[in-house]
């Protein structure tokens, strides 16, 4: 980061920024630019006016409000300049501010959140499919934030779901500067042709937007307008790229690592043992589109410890993937509904069924575009654990295509094949399945999917499919849509929240931007339900909620509603330790209530209320969490749960408790730390790691963890369970550069 005594040349294009009229209006339609080729090489230092690389480069200033004010110009100018050289995409951003000391910055730290600070983003639709692409982007205080878009963003995070949406995880080698200053703000992005894949010889033009946050204002505003209802991810609305001449790829590099540590686990009664672990990956560019990766002991040490959950029902909890090889290009392998039925859920790799960690042997991954055809190959070879689980093989193939209109069909194949002299052949199991999207208009949408499993044992019934309707506008969101699951369909290398079942679902939601109404942005009331039954009639479960959010344009939000739950116990269950939910039909209705303060302030809350019946009995459901943070450096969060239920069979409290603590000495030195606290297992867990990162992917990481009892001994607690201490080191080589 640099400081504003750097920056006076800036002023130079000051006279080039005029504030839009107030009665422009977004054009008809998306913008189109010229690529500009490099005369000379800009240098990256965030001092776009100070660089005469961009001095005859023509700046696009035009950017168009969601929010606040939908359809208005934004209330900051902006300047964008786009360059390309042989090796090299590059932007020159200069975000205008007439008050800087109302800017406002929350992290720094690689992939930090960018909702809550001023911020810029860039996407690239580098296939001109309108549907998927790389996302850049950056704060006043130069962090580095990238990620993959797979299907607008549809289908989830990538951070919780395997289902694409928006990746996260992927990290790509580029670089960002940014400079401060009494006229804003402003940054330099140098993107290497070699970070993205593209298809050279289908188009010279990519697909293109920009997005600018002004969070004092909760400001939202876009090169390529959009409808309010939409983000960045909207790629069928983008803007476009013209006139580039991307070079042939040529890219093969070697990511080797080196890992060493200590463990014990007391409570096993197992004494202090030390390890250490050598690998690595490899990644090819086959062609400019495909990238072929390779992984040898794949080792995740590196990776945050999960969030603990605490289960008060009878079906599946589901843990987010987090390691980056899965998480790579996670879209090209994507087919289900997020959390409720995935075809291919890539924990199921490396991860045993009680969270054992199973050794990944080797493995493989080709995706990206051939033919005009999304492809994704995966083989993964693990090896056997005593007593655990036998030595698998897992192969996953995915094949989709684009279609006009945010249309597109697809296939998978996933097969998981128990290996060595001991493999048992119930572990065989293969699931297909087909899937596809029909983008009706500009908002409406059917898409659905149908899979099938076979499993040794389990014959008939073993299917699943998904057929949804959805309409949103401006100002309404419709859907409705019909889940169906077979006893029998049992993808082992997917996810099943639930068996057996039929689901109905459906939402109608209006939304409402008063024009002056005590300082709201918007009103979003709605109506949802989803209920799910068994084949011969049985009803197992099913939610009506009644509900309005209530949005100020200060960035506080309250929600406040009501459910009308169902939940037929055909089974007893215990609940919790000693407490067991009894067969039969319970109706409840109970009150909802969310709040939210801003979350871009130095501190912020969040709360979750939850108050009504519960399994025949009564239940005071709360969450509460703080933020707090420093500058762009440190950040803390603190959240708590507590359930306090009160049941015919027994009354208990549950409380979980987590911290996250992270410091950030430059953009890639971090420190980070998650303790929880879970009263239901006694148990206290550390999960400390210090990060230098490197290149992508690469650095030096250092990982404490610890699990603890803390009741004393004569209330049954046994102090330390285990702890471990990690240290791994992994360079990138490029062998072309």
């Amino acid at each position: 980061m640099h400081h504003s005594a750097l920056i006076l040349p800036i002023a130079l294009f000051a006279p080039l920024v005029e504030a839009s009229s107030p009665l422009a209006t977004p054009p008809a339609e998306p913008p189109v630019v010229e690529a500009a080729r490099a005369s000379e090489t800009p240098v990256i230092d965030g001092d776009v006016g100070g660089d005469p690389a961009w001095a005859a480069v023509t700046p696009l200033t035009d950017f168009w409000q969601t929010t606040p004010d939908a359809g208005a110009p934004a209330s900051q100018p902006t300047e964008v300049r786009v360059l390309y050289s042989e090796t090299t995409l590059y932007f020159g951003v200069i975000c205008f501010d007439d008050d800087p000391s109302g800017i406002i910055v929350n992290e720094s730290r690689r992939d930090s959140p960018l909702d809550e600070t001023d911020s810029f983003q860039i996407i690239l639709d580098t296939y001109l499919d309108r549907q998927n692409g790389f996302v850049f982007g950056t704060n006043p205080t130069g962090l580095e934030y990238d990620g993959q878009v797979s299907n607008e963003g549809a289908g989830g995070s990538g951070l919780g779901s395997s289902l694409g949406g928006m990746n996260l995880n992927w990290n790509g080698a580029w670089t960002v500067r940014t400079v401060t200053g009494d006229f804003g703000w402003s940054a330099e992005f140098a993107i290497p042709f070699s970070t993205l894949r593209y298809d050279r010889k289908a188009t010279r033009a990519w697909g293109m937007n920009f997005q600018r946050n002004i969070r004092r204002r909760n400001e939202q505003a876009y090169w390529a307008p959009l409808p309010r209802q939409f983000n960045l991810f909207r790629l069928s609305q983008a803007g476009t790229l013209a006139g580039l001449t991307p070079p042939r790829q040529r890219n093969l590099q070697i990511l080797p690592y080196v890992r060493g540590g200590a463990t014990e686990v007391p409570e096993l009664g197992l004494d202090r043992t030390t390890d250490g672990e050598v690998g690595g990956d490899l990644k090819w560019s086959v062609t400019p589109s495909l990238t072929l990766d390779a992984t040898l002991n794949t080792d995740f040490a590196q990776v945050e410890a999960d969030e603990q959950q605490i289960n008060l029902d009878r079906f599946n909890l589901f843990y987010p993937e987090k390691r980056p090889f899965f998480l790579e290009n996670a879209g090209s392998f994507t087919m289900g509904s997020p959390g409720e039925v995935e075809m291919f859920f890539s924990r199921r790799i490396g991860i045993g069924p009680e969270g054992e960690v199973v050794p990944i042997l080797a493995g493989g991954r080709l995706s990206g575009k051939a033919g005009g055809f999304n492809v994704g190959v995966l083989n993964m070879q693990t090896r056997a654990v005593d007593g655990v689980v036998s030595a698998n093989n897992f192969t996953v193939a995915r094949v989709s295509r684009e279609l006009p209109n945010r249309s597109r069909v697809g296939g998978i194949f996933v097969n998981r094949a128990a290996t060595g002299a001991d493999a048992p052949g119930g572990a065989d199991n293969q699931t297909v399945g087909a899937d596809g999207r029909w983008g009706i208009g500009r908002y409406s949408s059917i898409e659905g999917y149908a899979a099938k499993t076979f499993t040794p044992g389990l014959d008939g019934r073993d299917y699943a499919f998904n057929a949804r309707a959805q309409h949103d506008s401006p100002t309404w969101l419709l859907s409705a849509g019909y889940t169906e699951v077979g006893e029998n369909f049992n993808p082992t290398v997917g996810f099943l929240r639930r068996h057996n079942y039929r689901s109905p679902a459906g939402t109608i939601l209006y939304r409402y931007r008063p024009d002056d109404l005590l300082g709201l942005l918007e009103l979003r009331p709605h109506v949802s339900y989803t209920g799910y039954w068994k084949p011969d009639g049985f009803y197992e479960s099913g939610r009506v909620h009644i509900d309005n959010h209530w949005e100020w344009r200060s960035g506080w939000e309250v929600h406040t509603g009501m459910n009308l739950t169902h939940e037929g116990v055909f089974e007893p269950f215990e609940i919790y330790p000693g407490v067991v939910v009894p067969r039969g039909d319970y109706h409840h209705t109970e009150a909802q209530l969310v709040g939210t303060t801003n979350q871009g302030a130095p501190l912020s809350l969040n709360t979750r209320f939850f108050v009504g019946g519960f399994f025949g009995g009564d239940r005071f459901s709360m969450e509460a969490g703080v933020r707090g943070r420093i500058g762009g450096s440190f950040n803390a969060y603190v959240d708590w749960e507590r359930n306090d239920v009160d049941l015919p069979t027994g009354d208990f409290v549950t409380n979980l408790l987590r911290m996250r603590l992270s410091y950030s000495f430059t953009t890639r030195l971090y420190l980070q730390a998650l303790v929880q606290y879970n009263d239901v297992i006694d148990n206290w867990s550390t999960n400390l790691r210090i990060g230098w990162l490197q290149a992508a992917n690469s650095g030096l990481y250092v990982v404490y963890n610890e699990n603890r009892d803390p009741r004393p001994w004569d209330q049954g607690g046994v102090g330390l369970r285990g702890r471990s201490l990690i240290i791994k080191y992994s360079h990138t080589f490029d062998l072309l550069d």
